[in-house]
């Protein structure tokens, strides 16, 4: 008989499985790094090896959340660039980001990947494509900062080659040569990939942007992640300056730009995806490409509203993405739920856009297949690893909600009473386990001044209080 049994009982389930299958009350038995069984009621009481035995009352149990896009270094420069479209931001933002090093990167991931345990995630994704000369080891930096917190990760080695000088957005100084680029993309591959089913850590390629890299990046990129059995990640149709700098430059939409370099495909998943055409979506459809849906980010960047009740009803793969900390400031993915169902329905579908279990199945089995681990993870199914989430729904700001998925989706930032990574506890009671708090707020905090030091930029000082 299998040891170290969990059981989570008296809860609301959502098991985001392919029937939609949820229990009133319920439970989830999880023995060792996956789950055993999940059903209604109560767990049977003659199990054996049960060392812990949790009360869920008051509570809804789901997968946890899958974050699909983020670039965790951008957390130490948070509220900068206030009021900036995307080009003038990443302009903006740039200077300061070729003077990240490694102890800066280390610090704002696990500022980054703190937000992200504490709003329900499980795993993750961070996409780095700044890598200044002399600045250590910036992808290492983040891999260990995902294994102290405990998250499954699933970072992408980025690359620009194309700066000011050649047509593209980010200055020279701030690119890499296509050459470096793809030998240093491989070297991180063979150090750090884990393809096994119970694997933490999968490494995945991505050339930053069709304004940032060149067409042959983006082409021998692709070759390389096939050739190496990993996934394909970059932004595509994020704004309408990016499809005028493709047309301009290519004579081609960004959508048929990716396609002629090998780009569109289901190892591949591209972020934000705002100004999709029919015909887009209906590639993607087609080929089976994944889409990050980020809607904070697509808001604060004015980028616009991407079609995500097309996207899946052309039966597009979508999950939902944070995006950098400097463009959501949040930080958090349990916000996108609210966000992404909201914002959504904005849009020419307006009420009919988007339910609460469509938007949660975004967060949770959505993000799994966007990220290829669908098999794996996303869902509460006997054999899939105890990835999983269950949030308090009964206090003030919930309990008059008389269905848990609404309270979570529609309903304020639900209190996470536990956190299972791979069957180990990274949350419990709204608070991490497996770091210090305290420490990555103050480490964070001197590093984003560092770095504004370094950058000849001077912190603000908070106002002087007044007199009432």
């Amino acid at each position: 008989m299998p040891a170290n049994r969990l059981v989570i009982e008296n809860c609301a389930v959502a098991t985001m499985d392919t029937d939609g299958t949820e229990y009133a009350s319920g439970h989830v038995v999880v023995a060792g790094h996956r789950i055993e069984s999940a059903g209604p009621g109560p767990a049977p009481e003659d199990l054996t090896d049960v060392v812990r035995r949790i009360d869920g009352s008051g509570h809804l149990l789901t997968p946890g959340l899958v974050n699909t896009h983020h670039h965790f270094y951008q957390w130490i420069t948070r509220g900068l660039a206030q009021d900036c479209g995307l080009f003038d931001w990443l302009t903006t933002l740039y200077p300061l980001w070729t003077r990240i090093d490694e102890p800066m990167v280390h610090a704002a991931a696990q500022g980054s990947l703190a937000a992200l345990a504490l709003s329900g995630v499980t795993t993750t994704t961070d996409h780095h494509y700044v890598f200044p000369r002399g600045a250590g080891d910036l992808l290492g930096a983040g891999i260990r900062a995902a294994a102290e917190m405990g998250l499954r990760f699933s970072p992408t080695r980025g690359s620009m080659d194309r700066g000011a000088s050649d047509g593209g957005l980010p200055p020279d100084f701030a690119v890499e040569s296509t050459e470096g680029a793809l030998l240093a993309t491989e070297a991180a591959i063979d150090r750090w990939h884990d393809p096994s089913p119970e694997s933490m850590l999968r490494v995945g390629v991505a050339p930053c942007s069709p304004f940032s890299v060149s067409s042959e990046l983006l082409r021998s990129a692709a070759t390389l992640a096939r050739a190496k059995g990993v996934r394909l990640h970059t932004h595509g149709s994020e704004t309408v300056e990016e499809e005028e700098h493709c047309r301009e430059r290519y004579g081609m939409t960004p959508t048929e730009l990716l396609e002629s370099t090998g780009w569109l495909g289901p190892d591949v998943w591209m972020a934000h995806c705002v100004h999709m055409t029919d015909s887009d979506i209906a590639a993607f459809a087609r080929t089976g490409t994944g889409v990050a849906h980020c809607p904070s980010s697509n808001a604060r960047v004015a980028a616009g509203l991407a079609r995500v009740p097309d996207m899946l009803a052309a039966g597009v793969p979508v999950g939902l993405g944070v995006d950098g900390a400097a463009s959501n400031e949040y930080g958090q993915l349990g916000a996108e739920l609210r966000n992404a169902l909201l914002i959504n329905r904005l849009g020419s579908h307006r009420e009919k856009s988007l339910t609460a279990r469509q938007t949660l199945r975004m967060g949770t089995m959505g993000g799994a297949q966007v990220l290829g681990r669908q098999e794996e993870t996303g869902s509460l199914e006997s054999g899939k690893l105890a990835d999983l989430a269950l949030w308090k729904v009964d206090g003030l700001l919930h309990s008059s909600i008389a269905d848990p998925v609404a309270a979570l989706v529609f309903g304020a930032p639900a209190p996470l009473t536990l956190l299972l990574v791979n069957g180990s506890p990274v949350v419990e009671d709204g608070h991490l386990v497996t770091v210090d708090e305290d420490t990555i707020a103050r480490t964070t905090r001197a590093q984003a001044r560092r770095l504004a030091s370094l950058a000849g930029l001077t912190p603000p000082t908070p106002p002087t209080a007044r007199p009432v």
